[in-house]
């Protein structure tokens, strides 16, 4: 009788230890959550001058990265990596919109943006929008995801690996029913 007594209750006293002594450490995104919170809506500009809100977006998925307008080597390779991992989605790519918030007021060449087409290039300089990005690692450094209803919530590392990117995104954009 107390050996099915403690066979009834094994399971029971292993769930208990599992969930007071053993903590799992690894998470199934590789993206950095970050608390989520709606970003301010200011006037950007894009290279032609004309306005445009992040709120412009709403409804869709945005991955943003920010950067000087001389776009040196790690800048490159943010923008490929965000162009490769939305076609990388398939028919699920229009869910995503590309966005560079540029820091300052310098021409950009014209093979860059030629290269780019279809990356929103928005003008940030001064901007209250650039204070709403965490600083730690530097916000030049990461590429980040906004969700369709306008929230930062999610900061892929320095020289992210786009297939891990897509992973992320891929799941996302299954379990999402918004965006």
């Amino acid at each position: 009788m107390l050996a099915i007594a403690a066979l009834c209750l094994a399971p029971f006293i292993a769930a208990l230890i599992a969930y007071f002594y053993w903590q799992p450490q690894g998470g199934m995104n590789y993206g950095e959550l970050i608390p989520v919170r709606p970003l301010i809506d200011p006037r950007l500009r894009h290279l032609d001058q004309r306005e445009l809100r992040l709120s412009a977006f709403r409804g869709k998925w945005v991955l943003l990265q920010l950067d000087q307008s001389e776009c040196a080597a790690l800048c490159r390779a943010k923008l490929y990596n965000m162009r490769q991992v939305r076609l990388a989605l398939g028919r699920e790519m229009e869910r995503i919109e590309r966005v560079w918030l540029i820091l300052d007021e310098a021409p950009l060449q014209t093979t860059l943006i030629r290269e780019y087409d279809g990356t929103r290039m928005l003008r940030a300089a001064g901007s209250p929008i650039l204070a709403e990005f965490p600083p730690p690692g530097g916000a030049r450094d990461h590429i980040y995801l906004i969700d369709p209803l306008g929230n930062l919530m999610l900061r892929f590392p320095k020289d992210a690996d786009p297939r891990k990117m897509h992973k992320d995104l891929a799941r996302l954009l299954k379990a999402s029913r918004i965006g």
